[in-house]
């Protein structure tokens, strides 16, 4: 993948990059693995805003993935890859021997025409999911399952992986993209190699418009706000919030303070936190 850089002919444009698509080999997708996708905009079934800033966005389909890899022990080739707009990494086009067709994450390196297998006696080859027990020590993976059977709920977005690190008992020991480290059951799966699409990270969006027809609204300064709309609202010009710590809108406290349950059941399981706190 490479980003291609846009010439400066309006302010919108000066900074904007975008992906080069170089990696894609087919345009339209499988319309057998399409679904509709309906838009909530942050609203529950009440119609109250419980996630802020979403709404709008360009239309488009769910793209259905096989996050569980459960067609063990079949072949597949990779027939095309193909851009996702419900996701920043690129999905592959597998056609099984048996005649199905499956959506996975693209791995970075995988090519067009390759063979793929999700078997525990796999050989370790980009793209090939076994359990965790059979996946050498410092290998490089990703989609990886929380609960065996579950599905792949870890190092899915662009350019994520996690490696293998340690083995002891019924447990593996695997470093995620966040820095953590925790203990995993050897039973989970996981799919060999990186997400592709690795430079995902360093495109500028450059314009709000842009930010828009992703399904983003635009963010407001609690300072600039009525008394009535955020506890940072109110006073004759410009004031500060007035308060010991910053707040967030419900008046919980923001920017540093932590939220996560000091007893919450995974702890035992996280050998160190992505986050040292004093």
């Amino acid at each position: 993948m490479g980003i291609r850089l846009y010439k400066p002919y309006t302010a919108s444009t000066r900074n904007r990059s975008v992906s080069d698509f170089s990696e894609i080999t087919k345009t339209s997708p499988e319309k057998s693995l399409l679904q509709p996708l309906n838009c909530s905009k942050g609203r529950n079934n009440r119609g109250v805003i419980t996630s802020r800033h979403r709404g709008g966005g360009h239309k488009k389909f769910y793209r259905t993935i096989d996050l569980k890899r459960s067609k063990v022990g079949v072949f597949g080739s990779v027939a095309s890859v193909e851009y996702d707009p419900n996701r920043n990494a690129r999905i592959a086009l597998i056609n099984y021997v048996d005649g199905e067709k499956r959506y996975i994450l693209h791995p970075r390196g995988l090519k067009v025409g390759e063979v793929i297998l999700s078997d525990p006696n796999a050989t370790i080859f980009i793209g090939n999911c076994l359990p965790l027990k059979s996946i050498p020590l410092g290998t490089v993976v990703h989609n990886v399952e929380l609960t065996p059977g579950c599905g792949g709920q870890l190092a899915r977005a662009a350019g994520a992986n996690a490696q293998i690190i340690a083995k002891e008992g019924d447990f593996v020991t695997l470093r995620l993209p966040s820095g953590e480290v925790r203990l995993m059951k050897q039973n989970c799966w996981a799919t060999i190699g990186q997400v592709g699409n690795v430079e995902a990270n360093n495109l500028t969006i450059g314009k709000a418009g842009r930010m828009r027809w992703l399904g983003r609204r635009p963010k407001v300064r609690g300072v600039a706000m009525n008394p009535c709309d955020h506890p940072h609202g109110g006073g004759e010009g410009r004031s500060p919030i007035g308060r010991v710590r910053p707040v967030s809108i419900w008046g919980r406290p923001a920017l540093g303070q932590r939220t996560r349950k000091a007893k919450k059941y995974s702890n035992k399981w996280i050998i160190k936190r992505r986050k040292s706190f004093k």
